[in-house]
């Protein structure tokens, strides 16, 4: 399951949370397949519990940032597990989840982790910084090809190229930082996230390959770890 930072689009909108709501429902929409009542009444219950305690976190750690976020689940029964941080088009955080990882987690704690660990990807401002970086290596990437003596669909090649590795560069930096400051969420929000990252130990592990998106499970289990045992 390797977790997105962000994603273009969402085909079902099926949570709003934001602070002033008491209640949350669970509704279904096109294309998308029944979750089973129990898992749907963790899930709202994870909702209710870590959306709070990570707006107040949003609140605290920045400034001027639209911190009320919307939680949603993908339209597609089919996607597989997987999570994502993204805004929509008034800059307001969105943290989605496919069903397929609803249903495939074990408990509240993996739920309530992956939840502040998105959070924490909006927290941070990845989308933004991840932005810069690749807008960095376009203008860096273009500069060289040019003095090279490169013109037209040869510059533009290494721009799209010089994005791509520079949105990769600090990618595996964001997702441990999401990691520790999910931790933090979660413990705050009265969760397990040691018990939360266990989730690591079923999903691929992607190694740490260059210009890989994510690090390595162990290391990222390490990070949820050393920071819990700090609070």
């Amino acid at each position: 399951m390797p977790w997105k930072p962000f994603v273009a689009g969402i085909a079902l909108v099926a949570l709003a949370a934001c602070e002033p709501v008491s209640t949350t429902q669970i509704t279904a929409g096109p294309g998308s397949g029944p979750v089973p009542r129990a898992t749907a009444t963790n899930f709202a219950q994870v909702v209710r519990t870590v959306e709070p305690v990570a707006e107040r976190e949003c609140r605290a750690r920045t400034s001027g940032q639209n911190c009320d976020f919307r939680i949603v689940i993908v339209g597609d029964a089919n996607a597989p597990p997987n999570a994502f941080q993204t805004l929509d088009k008034n800059g307001r955080p969105i943290i989605g989840f496919t069903q397929a990882l609803i249903k495939d987690a074990r408990n509240v704690d993996e739920l309530a982790f992956v939840m502040g660990h998105e959070a924490a990807h909006h927290i941070a401002g990845h989308i933004s910084r991840q932005q810069q970086n690749a807008v960095a290596g376009a203008v860096i990437a273009g500069s060289l090809a040019v003095l090279l003596g490169g013109t037209g669909e040869a510059v533009q090649s290494a721009q799209r190229t010089g994005a791509r590795v520079g949105a990769r560069t600090y990618s595996k930096d964001f997702e441990l930082e999401a990691d520790a400051l999910g931790t933090v969420i979660t413990h705050r929000a009265g969760f397990n996230p040691v018990r939360g990252a266990e989730f690591f130990t079923r999903i691929p592990d992607p190694g740490d390959r260059f210009l890989g998106t994510h690090p390595p499970n162990r290391q990222r289990i390490d990070i949820v770890r050393r920071t819990a045992s700090q609070l």
